[in-house]
């Protein structure tokens, strides 16, 4: 387990002054939230072109929100808990095997032991020490970043945290400006701290890792329609990212239109643009041609533009998604699971290979519209070709469904059922086609 000596030291300081010495103080308390969240999740992942075991795990989670106040004066200072648990309900299978010999393999919601097994339960705690001044607020501990460089994932029975400080500021009217740094991960089935790595490097073995993620943005919104973005990323050793973004809504006479356009440029960072620092580990994946000498380096180049029409409880959104460069699109990953900022974000795969093209359809309905409030429906179609290989053009697609109900009233309003299911089928070299489906129920119980 790894953690950050700074980080530590510098929420246990702030942690120390806001209780032994400014505790009692105006809004600390009388603006503290908390909030008990569970969600009882079942997932299963079957491999339909491989007599190999697919995944099916069950467990019952817990999240306990803590957000305090801030101590009175012109610099207000406060500390947030988030406590994660997991029990497993079942979580069959033996990941130490071949998985043509079993039927199911662990390690999708739970962390495995030294059997192979998965773990009957796991929990964690996560602090995170805060100062306002003004309207700019610093973190530092805990943190659950949603940005197009980096988000954090909450796909499974508990979310991914990372450690590390956060300045968000918002003095501008109009702007909100954000810089940090991350220094490890929580991985969504984990209570260890790992280091920060890409695909193509991160092997628990044999990969290469960095504690030096740096960010910083800024979000303009011109008016109430429209929002300009810009945001930096940088993985020490491994890649740059800069990225730009543009929303829009355009109230027509008969519905509206949003616009979301996004394009990202990405190149490499230290080690990973240098062919001895490659030859260590730092590398990307993607496909260069045979004796290429920026084999494995970072470079890559996305934009795409998403276009959506509501009406009366309908959506309709169509979308295009084109890569250039050699890599595959670099961001965050350890091998516990992702989330990017991507109009391909889809619920198995993402469709960020070197070269490829993606096309997206969505469609969505709000039941509310037709008396019963809390059902939602979605249906998302992608498709990518082009996808850079010797000598064939790679393709794959994606289905996406899923349901949303939320009981409006009662003594259990706000408790809410989910039913997510996937086919992916495509013919990129060591790819599995594969059915997936994830059940969920979901209640939160405010505390304070």
């Amino acid at each position: 387990m790894n953690k950050s000596t700074l980080t530590l030291a510098v929420t246990a300081a702030m942690l120390g002054q806001t209780l032994s010495q400014q505790a009692g103080a105006a809004g600390f308390f009388e603006d503290s939230k908390a909030t008990l969240s569970a969600r009882n999740f079942y997932f299963n992942q079957d491999i339909r072109n491989e007599d190999r075991g697919g995944s099916e795990e069950w467990g019952q989670g817990f999240l306990l929100d803590y957000q305090s106040g801030f101590t009175g004066g012109p610099v207000g200072f406060g500390v947030d808990l988030l406590s994660g648990y997991g029990v497993r309900l079942d979580g069959g299978g033996d990941a130490d095997k071949p998985a043509a010999g079993v039927d199911r393999v662990p390690g999708q919601l739970f962390p495995l032991k030294g059997n192979g097994k998965a773990q009957e339960d796991f929990a964690w705690l996560g602090v995170t020490g805060k100062m306002r001044i003004s309207k700019t607020v610093a973190q530092v501990g805990t943190l659950r970043p949603r940005l197009p460089v980096v988000i954090a994932n909450d796909g499974r029975l508990l979310p991914q945290t990372y450690q590390g400080g956060q300045i968000t500021s918002n003095e501008l009217k109009d702007f909100t400006f954000t810089v940090g740094k991350l220094e490890h991960s929580k991985e969504r089935n984990s209570s260890n701290t790992d280091s920060l790595s890409i695909e193509g490097s991160n092997n628990p073995a044999t990969g290469q890792f960095s504690n030096k993620f740096y960010y910083s943005g800024v979000d303009y919104r011109v008016n109430k329609d429209l929002t300009l973005q810009y945001y930096y990323g940088n993985l020490r050793n491994f890649y740059t990212q800069h990225f730009f973004g543009l929303l829009h809504n355009w109230q027509l006479p008969v519905g509206s239109l949003k616009s979301d356009l996004r394009y990202f440029e990405s190149n490499s960072d230290g080690k990973n643009g240098s062919a001895s620092g490659r030859a260590e580990g730092y590398r990307a994946n993607g496909y260069w041609s045979s004796g290429s000498s920026n084999r494995y380096e970072v470079n890559n180049h996305l934009w795409s533009a998403m276009f959506t029409y509501s009406l009366a409880g309908h959506s309709l959104g169509a979308g295009y998604q084109q890569i250039t460069g050699n890599s595959d699109f670099p961001h965050l990953n350890q091998g516990g699971g992702r989330v990017l900022y991507l109009i391909t974000d889809a619920q198995v795969h993402k469709f960020h290979n070197s070269g490829e093209s993606t096309w997206v359809a969505k469609y969505a309905y709000d039941f509310a519209q037709i008396g019963v409030p809390g059902l939602k429906a979605g249906l998302n179609y992608f498709s990518g070709d082009s996808i850079s290989d010797a000598g064939k053009d790679n393709k794959e697609w994606e289905r996406d469904f899923r349901l949303d109900y939320a009981l409006q009233k009662g003594a259990l309003k706000g408790l809410s059922f989910t039913w997510m299911s996937a086919a992916w089928r495509g013919n990129d070299v060591g790819q599995r086609d594969i059915d997936e489906n994830r059940l969920s129920v979901n209640y939160s119980i405010p505390l304070l």
